[in-house]
């Protein structure tokens, strides 16, 4: 059997208020459309064809990464229209699944049950809804068999009570699509061509119409404004938050977890409230993940722990490392096992080794960090002359006093020490002490200076 997926995408969504085309709105970081895009290449499709309209060029350009067959439709004319647009490219031995770009989390097995109702004819997705308001009520007739799709402007009062909506949703023989389309009147309020209508035509030619009710009502939610986007997103968060309990992770707060991208996770892996997880994300067994942190494209290794507030970047953390509180991890940072950098703490660049500490207050970058290395409050790597970056290496076993001054390009070689608040700019030998400080001097008998009298 073949498979072709036509997906609607030509609104502009005027209840967004908003320039961007509503389909490029985002649920857990991605475009609606994409999320739509990615469900049905879970089909196996043999192509999908994207009918596009309002800020075509823009919606084409955000999804360029996806093999896809763009349509456009000049004029909204409905989504009988929109469909009929796209039919030229379709072949005629094929089952034509119709989806549509802001409805991101209609279930994958949902659709494949569609799939199979539409071999002989059409079939709709259905679903019951507590308020059926500006939905396209289902008719049946006496038999309980669909007969006709009535559209929530053009329903009579009794009409209206039915609680039995049509999603839009819908599966077909191509031929069936192409005999039919042609044939829908836009003899309505709104004047447009409306897809459902061919399922009354069908049942005039003594087709019968299969229908598969969906499993609940946010499967079906289509996105017309922020509110509805909302939903989407707090319902898509959930459901993900609810994958990873199953998996064995403990979630503070279903309903207080971003995951915008990937996040896998080992055994025993803890996640506080707010916390938010951005592209790829791992966390190893025995992970534990503060509140109100935020992880984009890291790598966490196993027992690591990252405390409240931390921000991490594009950095990897090894085994039983400690990260924050207040802590940020900027691109290119490697923790190797136990390390620890602690709040108020900003790295870049920083290869920290194992079991080395930057406890507080500190800046770490462009620099490589050999093991049992301790870096004191307030200790900064200037690695910027204003032009250039420049390295600092720091050996095994090494002391940085606090409030030190590390100017590179600098070296520090094993067991160097250096005094507490000193500014260090040349390099430091294996077990040397390094002091650079202005002398003391106490001034005995100093008054302190004080207010002159007012002698108003």
């Amino acid at each position: 059997m073949k498979l072709e997926v036509v997906i609607l995408a030509a609104g502009q969504g005027t209840r967004m208020k908003s320039r961007l085309p509503k389909v490029l709105h985002r649920v857990a970081g991605m475009p609606l459309l994409e999320h739509v895009v990615r469900t049905a290449q879970g089909l196996n499709p043999d192509a999908i064809h994207i009918v596009v309209g309002h800020g075509s060029e823009q919606v084409q350009d955000v999804l360029s990464g996806y093999r896809l067959n763009w349509v456009v439709q000049e004029q909204q004319l409905g989504t009988g229209h929109a469909v009929l647009q796209a039919l030229p490219a379709v072949s005629e031995d094929s089952t034509v699944l119709i989806l549509y770009g802001d409805v991101p989390l209609t279930e994958l097995s949902t659709l494949q049950k569609l799939v199979e109702q539409a071999q002989q004819g059409p079939a709709l997705l259905t679903a019951v809804v507590a308020d059926p308001q500006g939905y396209g009520r289902i008719l049946r007739d006496g038999d309980g068999a669909l007969a006709c799709v009535v559209e929530h402007r053009d329903a009579s009062d009794s009409q209206l009570s039915i609680n039995e909506i049509n999603t839009g949703v819908m599966a077909a023989p191509a031929l069936d699509l192409k005999a039919y389309l042609p044939r829908v009147k836009n003899d309505n309020q709104q004047g447009e061509y409306y897809l459902p209508d061919i399922l009354g035509l069908a049942v005039t030619d003594g087709k019968a119409i299969a229908s598969s009710l969906a499993g609940s009502e946010i499967e079906v939610l289509g996105v017309n404004d922020r509110i509805q986007l909302n939903q989407v997103e707090r319902e898509y968060q959930r459901r993900q938050a609810r994958q990873l309990m199953r998996a064995g992770v403990s979630v503070a707060d279903v309903n207080r977890l971003d995951i915008r991208g990937q996040l896998h996770c080992g055994e025993d892996v803890s996640i506080d409230v707010n916390a938010v997880f951005e592209g790829e994300v791992s966390l190893g067994d025995g992970v534990s993940v503060g509140p109100n942190c935020v992880l984009r494209d890291v790598a966490v290794a196993a027992g690591a722990t990252i405390h409240a507030m931390s921000h991490l970047q594009e950095a990897q953390v090894g085994a039983n490392c400690n990260v924050g509180p207040y802590a940020r991890l900027r691109p290119g940072t490697l923790l190797e096992e136990g390390a620890r950098v602690g709040n108020f703490v900003e790295t870049k660049n920083a290869h920290i080794g194992a079991g080395s500490k930057v406890n507080h207050l500190s800046y770490v970058g462009d620099c490589d960090m050999g093991p049992g290395v301790n870096i004191g409050a307030g200790t900064i790597t200037c690695n910027y002359d204003g032009v250039n970056k420049h390295k600092t290496a720091i050996g095994a076993d090494v002391f940085v006093g606090s409030n030190s001054t590390l100017i590179a390009p600098l070296e520090i070689a094993d067991r160097g020490f250096v005094g507490a608040g000193s500014t260090i700019t040349k390099a430091v030998g294996v077990d040397e002490l390094a002091v650079s400080r202005s002398r003391q001097r106490n001034v005995q008998g100093w008054q302190r200076p004080g207010k002159a009298e007012n002698k108003d």
